[in-house]
């Protein structure tokens, strides 16, 4: 089976043809950089590592480019608030993002460009797309793209440009000929970043830096280009349009979005992360409460499996109970190499579960399905004392990047907080407690114990705990 992509233009699964043999041009869109990474920052980019390191066991080059947006009306608002300037507050969270990103396991991209090093490429597109009618001078000084002019809007979201009209409230702005024409190049305004451009002093639209930035070092047409579910519209509609308007060429041939993250709230209901609802996680924030639960050093890798067991396109759920299901994965798994250590030999990919792993993979990365045969090797190998099924689980585990840790120390557990005997001393405390009907007391240590992250569950066979993020 060869491999396949799902695209969202073409909306369907198709074999992938990158443009040159055995080569993968790949652009992934990157953050903006004012503040830290949060863990749907972490869905993405873990996701398309994945998808970079099975293209590179398949046999591809990949170039991979991600870009770092340093110029952005919250950057600016940023710097501004902390009286700091814009090149020190990008260069602070654009360090933390590359941290960020390694301490996930994230291979760094091939190339990583800042928009503001592209600003000449940026004003060649936008002079090309004025010659062509697709880009005119607004009543304020900003540059906008005339996007009735460009036939295909609307083709990768789905949305026509009749539905778009006439589900705009916004009024004409600045001059604009029309509310959904976007801008390009922005008029300066006293006090921020500027550049100099024919149109004079000004500084560049959002959309417009990586339609400059990609095709610098991909080409005006290239093979992958992903980000994030929200990006589909408008800024990706936008890059097609610009791109396409101005070089009369196909943009990517295969468009890759990761599938929307949520939140379990307290009342069991799921909800978008947002710092206004109180459950936004940052990334390093979200490695820091797991390896105060699993050990240090831990929460990293359960994080990423976490991060990578949900289909790329599927929605995922973030949760207390869904991490600690993570943990409990990678720790049956890592049970497994520590029990029956691998032999050395190379991996084989004839044999049975490896087989179904690359079926898996080439089916559009179905890295559910893949880890499933992890799990299938770890039982084979305890089942029968044998290294060859580890040594199997681990090399499968190293194309995910996952298992490569030392076993005994990942299954030595947590390093804070109450170890197992004082979780099990607590547990009998409270049942003498309730024995004695002393029913406050034992209250008293369930809450004490839940403050300590540990969760207890009464069943008919007894009192059950297990770890969970507070």
């Amino acid at each position: 089976m060869a491999l396949e992509i799902y695209s969202t233009l073409s909306r369907e699964k198709s074999p992938f043809k990158p443009l040159e043999d055995h080569k993968v041009k790949m652009y992934v869109c990157g953050v903006t950089v004012y503040d830290y990474c949060h863990i749907g920052h972490g869905r993405t980019f873990v996701s398309f590592d994945v998808i970079r390191r099975w293209l590179q066991a398949s046999g591809y080059d990949v170039t991979f480019v991600r870009n770092i947006t340093d110029v952005d009306d919250k950057i600016i608002r940023r710097a501004a608030e902390r009286g700091i300037s814009c090149e020190a507050l990008t260069d602070e969270f654009a360090r933390a993002m590359q941290e960020d990103m390694l301490a996930l396991g994230c291979l760094p991209p091939t190339v990583e460009p800042r928009a503001t090093q592209f600003i000449p490429q940026m004003l060649n597109i936008i002079e090309k797309l004025q010659a062509k009618g697709l880009a005119y001078r607004t009543q304020s000084g900003d540059m906008a793209y005339h996007v009735r002019g460009f036939k295909d809007y609307g083709k990768l979201s789905g949305k026509s440009i009749d539905d778009l009209q006439s589900g705009s409230r916004v009024a004409a702005d600045a001059g604009k000929d029309d509310p959904l024409d976007f801008v390009l190049w922005k008029s300066a305004k006293p006090g921020e970043p500027q550049w100099e451009s024919p149109w004079g002093k000004g500084r560049p639209g959002w959309h417009i830096e990586c339609s400059a930035m990609s095709c610098h070092y991909l080409g005006e047409t290239f093979d992958i280009h992903g980000g994030g579910p929200d990006l589909i519209f408008p800024h990706h509609e936008n890059e097609i349009a610009q791109s396409e308007g101005a070089n009369g060429k196909r943009f990517a041939n295969y468009w890759m979005h990761t599938g929307p993250l949520r939140v379990m709230n307290k009342e069991g209901k799921q909800e978008k992360m947002s710092k206004s609802l109180g459950n936004f996680w940052t990334i390093r924030d979200a490695i820091a409460e797991t390896d105060s639960k699993f050990g240090a050093g831990n929460g990293a890798q359960v994080l990423r499996f976490f991060l990578m067991r949900t289909h790329y396109r599927s929605p995922i759920l973030f949760s207390s109970d869904l991490i600690v299901d993570a943990y409990q994965g990678l720790k049956r798994l890592y049970g497994a190499i520590h029990d029956v250590p691998p032999d050395d030999r190379p991996l084989d990919w004839n044999e049975e579960c490896a087989r179904r792993f690359k079926l898996a993979m080439d089916d559009d990365f179905n890295v559910p399905v893949a880890v499933a045969q992890l799990f299938e090797l770890a039982n084979r190998a305890q089942a029968h004392k044998d290294p060859a099924m580890s040594r199997q689980l681990k090399l499968l585990g190293a194309e995910l990047n996952i298992l490569q840790g030392d076993a005994e120390a990942f299954l030595k557990g947590s390093t804070e907080g109450l170890d197992e005997a004082a979780i099990e001393a607590a547990i009998a405390e409270r049942a003498a407690a309730k024995k004695a009907k002393d029913y406050a007391k034992a209250d008293a240590i369930r809450k004490r114990l839940a403050e300590e992250g540990v969760m207890l569950v009464d069943t008919p066979q007894g009192t059950q705990w297990q770890r969970v993020l507070v």
